[in-house]
Parts: C-alpha cells; sequence; structure tokens
C-alpha cells in the first residue's frame, strides 16, 4: 500500500497539481491584498468615505443595542449582520483571480499554438486520382474507384 502511494505521488500530473495549489494559495493573498489594502481604499474615497470591510446591515441586533460603529463592534455584540462589503470584497478578488487566470492559460494557449506553427507539416498520405477525383493512397499504381493505371502520373 505505502508503494503504491509513493508511485501515485511521484506521478509528474500530481506534482504539478500540488505545485499550483501552494503557487494559487499565495497568489489568493497576494490579490486579497491587492483589492483589500490597495482598490478599495480609493473606490471608497471616491463613494464618499465609505469602508466596504465595515459596509453590512444589522439583520437583528445583539445583547447590546446598536448603532455599531464597525463590523468587529456589531459581531462582537452578537448581532446578525449581511455583510455587504465583504461579498464585495470577495467578487472583486474572485474576478482578477479570474482575469490573471485566464491571462496565463491565453498566453499559454499562445506559445503552444506557436510551438505548432514551428512543427513541420506532416506528410501527404493521400492525393486524388486524376481521372475521378477520388482520395486515393498516396503509394497507389491503381485507382482503387476506377481502376485507372496510375504508374505514369506524377505521385505527390
Amino acid at each position: 500500500m505505502l508503494k503504491d502511494f509513493k508511485e501515485f505521488i511521484m506521478r509528474g500530473n500530481v506534482v504539478d497539481m500540488a505545485v499550483g495549489i501552494v503557487i494559487g494559495a499565495s497568489f489568493g493573498g497576494i490579490v486579497k491584498s491587492l483589492v483589500d489594502d490597495v482598490l478599495m481604499p480609493p473606490i471608497g474615497l471616491l463613494l464618499g468615505r465609505v469602508d466596504f470591510s465595515n459596509l453590512y446591515v444589522v439583520l437583528r441586533e445583539g445583547l447590546t443595542p446598536g448603532p455599531y460603529a464597525a463590523l468587529a463592534e456589531a459581531k462582537k455584540a452578537g448581532a446578525v449582520t449581511l455583510n455587504v462589503g465583504l461579498f464585495a470584497n470577495t467578487v472583486i478578488n474572485f474576478v482578477i483571480v479570474g482575469m490573471a487566470i485566464f491571462l496565463v492559460v491565453r498566453a499559454m494557449n499562445r506559445l503552444r499554438d506557436m510551438q505548432k506553427k514551428d512543427e513541420p507539416a506532416a506528410a501527404p498520405t493521400t492525393r486524388d486520382c486524376p481521372f475521378c477525383a477520388t482520395s486515393i493512397s498516396i503509394k497507389a499504381v491503381r485507382c482503387p474507384n476506377c481502376t485507372s493505371d496510375l504508374q505514369g502520373e506524377a505521385q505527390g
């Protein structure tokens, strides 16, 4: 069982997946910081000094009645809140990560397409019969459709 597990773990695609998960988690942290610390403060400033991390709606007050100055204060009081600002931050995180993944996949596809263009085209394996226009093997000396003799015709 241990041997099978070792073989499973050492497969290339499993190792690649593990590396992708670790890098993805790190990238997620960077994007979260970008949204929370760089993008949302200016957006909040433009919208009238709104701090999106503290944008919430109280559904039910807690033990200590509101109003609450911040989301942390409302949670500490036990209030039930609808955290609209945190949801907005999460949606923006998702859009940024999705766009970054899209750009990476697009770049990889372009590289793959460029490599395909560099490869020489495969030699043709068929040709058309000059008499009946049927597709036949390039090595054929007689057309299987019209039975014409093709030995005198130029091949290829």
